[in-house]
């Protein structure tokens, strides 16, 4: 089975046992990883992952550039990248085309540590340089253990983004909203032709039923597979698909195949 794991991060070697150690501390959860592109390729490798998708954070204005400079340098040999831009960032627009200069598949957000809800207004000039460039937009979805009391980035503020902003591909992570998955089959699961979701760090959070209700109003077609390794184990995510009663090609689009035709998309676009 060929496995493309949509939704990973790591860190900078100078600072992944930092990030990591406090990021634990705070959630109790133990990484799988070491934090660093190493540790993540050796995932890859032991676990059988063919390709992978990186997703760093901006978490200040600042850390845009030479964050997204990093992502590059670290894609090849089955490893992909998004950039990340800052909600507050003066040039977020700016950073937009150069994320898309660099060779980079997309932008990432993630509203509990940008503060910031998807569909907020002055959001919309940047996802529209992202629509323009070929750039898929990737949000955490739902709740974070390191977030606040309110969930910023909920199902409803997908579909209302989806509907302002048609043609944009928006990929809702953790398939949709951790813990909010009857708001994602009542008002998200296959509305949208353009958004997808991934399986990231889901499997402690979901039952088998409600994500196989979830798959199939969404259509295995716009489902990713992904670990948040290191905040997951692989394997667990791999083991929830398995067991689903889905056809082989069903079980095939989630785990590469709508991986392998949103990177060809994006590389034929740049």
């Amino acid at each position: 089975m060929t496995i493309f794991d949509f939704h990973t991060h790591a860190f900078v070697d100078s600072l992944a046992s930092r990030a990591l150690s406090g990021l634990e501390q705070t959630s109790g959860i133990s990484p799988s990883t070491d934090g660093t592109i190493a540790g993540l390729r050796e995932m890859m490798r032991s676990r059988n992952i063919s390709a992978a998708m990186l997703l760093p954070v901006a978490t200040k204005p600042s850390q845009q550039t030479t964050i997204n400079n990093w992502a590059a340098s670290v894609m090849g040999g089955g490893l992909y990248a998004c950039g990340s831009v800052h909600p507050d960032a003066e040039d977020a627009v700016k950073e937009v085309e150069r994320i898309a200069q660099l060779g980079l598949y997309g932008v990432k957000f993630h509203s509990e540590y940008q503060h910031f809800r998807p569909n907020e207004e002055r959001m919309m000039p940047v996802y529209r340089k992202a629509r323009e460039l070929g750039l898929f937009v990737v949000f955490h979805g739902g709740w974070d253990p390191f977030g606040g009391e309110e969930i910023l980035a909920s199902p409803r503020t997908f579909a209302d983004l989806a509907e302002k902003m048609p043609g944009l591909t928006i990929i809702a992570a953790h398939m949709g909203g951790i813990k909010l998955y009857d708001q994602v089959e009542d008002c998200l699961a296959g509305r949208f032709p353009d958004l997808y979701m991934d399986t990231g760090v889901v499997a402690d959070y979901i039952s088998d039923e409600q994500l196989l209700r979830i798959i199939e109003k969404q259509g295995a077609d716009k489902v990713l597979f992904g670990s948040d390794t290191p905040w997951d184990h692989p394997e667990k995510e791999i083991a929830m698909i398995g067991r689903l009663p889905l056809s082989d090609q069903e079980k095939e689009m989630i785990f590469h195949i709508n991986a392998e035709k949103l990177i060809n998309k994006r590389d034929t676009a740049g």
